[in-house]
Protein backbone atom coordinates (compact mmCIF):
# COMPACT_ATOMS: atom_id res chain seq x y z
CA UNK A 1 0.00 0.00 0.00
CA UNK A 2 1.18 3.45 -0.15
CA UNK A 3 2.73 3.01 -3.55
CA UNK A 4 -0.57 5.09 -5.48
CA UNK A 5 0.78 8.84 -4.19
CA UNK A 6 4.39 7.82 -5.52
CA UNK A 7 3.49 6.47 -9.16
CA UNK A 8 1.41 9.71 -9.77
CA UNK A 9 3.90 11.99 -8.39
CA UNK A 10 6.23 10.00 -11.10
CA UNK A 11 3.80 9.88 -13.81
CA UNK A 12 3.52 13.96 -13.16
CA UNK A 13 7.20 14.53 -13.57
CA UNK A 14 7.46 12.35 -16.44
CA UNK A 15 4.89 14.01 -18.03
CA UNK A 16 5.90 17.53 -17.52
CA UNK A 17 9.27 16.64 -18.76
CA UNK A 18 7.66 15.24 -21.80
CA UNK A 19 5.45 18.25 -22.73
CA UNK A 20 7.50 21.44 -20.93
CA UNK A 21 10.64 21.12 -21.56
CA UNK A 22 13.26 23.83 -21.04
CA UNK A 23 14.66 25.66 -23.67
CA UNK A 24 18.23 24.13 -24.30
CA UNK A 25 21.30 26.08 -24.86
CA UNK A 26 22.44 24.25 -27.96
CA UNK A 27 25.57 25.97 -28.72
CA UNK A 28 26.53 25.39 -25.03
CA UNK A 29 25.26 21.80 -25.91
CA UNK A 30 27.73 21.98 -29.30
CA UNK A 31 30.59 23.24 -27.33
CA UNK A 32 30.24 20.96 -24.73
CA UNK A 33 29.81 18.10 -26.92
CA UNK A 34 32.01 19.23 -29.95
CA UNK A 35 35.25 18.75 -27.15
CA UNK A 36 36.89 22.40 -28.89
CA UNK A 37 40.48 20.91 -29.89
CA UNK A 38 42.76 17.96 -28.84
CA UNK A 39 43.31 17.56 -24.93
CA UNK A 40 46.89 18.24 -23.66
CA UNK A 41 46.95 15.43 -21.65
CA UNK A 42 47.23 11.84 -22.22
CA UNK A 43 45.03 10.04 -19.98
CA UNK A 44 46.49 6.66 -20.40
CA UNK A 45 49.99 7.72 -18.95
CA UNK A 46 48.27 8.82 -15.64
CA UNK A 47 48.08 4.72 -14.22
CA UNK A 48 50.66 3.61 -16.34
CA UNK A 49 52.60 2.71 -13.58
CA UNK A 50 49.30 0.16 -12.06
CA UNK A 51 48.57 -1.40 -15.13
CA UNK A 52 49.69 -5.00 -14.77
CA UNK A 53 49.65 -7.32 -17.64
CA UNK A 54 48.01 -10.23 -17.26
CA UNK A 55 50.07 -12.36 -19.88
CA UNK A 56 53.20 -12.04 -17.78
CA UNK A 57 51.08 -13.73 -14.74
CA UNK A 58 48.69 -15.80 -15.90
CA UNK A 59 49.92 -18.99 -14.44
CA UNK A 60 51.14 -17.76 -11.48
CA UNK A 61 47.09 -16.98 -10.50
CA UNK A 62 45.13 -19.30 -11.91
CA UNK A 63 41.38 -18.20 -11.28
CA UNK A 64 39.39 -19.29 -8.31
CA UNK A 65 36.41 -19.84 -9.58
CA UNK A 66 37.37 -22.16 -12.75
CA UNK A 67 36.45 -25.30 -12.53
CA UNK A 68 39.51 -27.17 -12.76
CA UNK A 69 39.75 -30.23 -15.44
CA UNK A 70 39.78 -33.67 -15.21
Amino acid sequence: MGRGRAKAKQTKVARELKYHSPNTDLAALQRELGGGGKSDRNFDDDYKEYVDDDEDHAEDDPDKWVRPTR
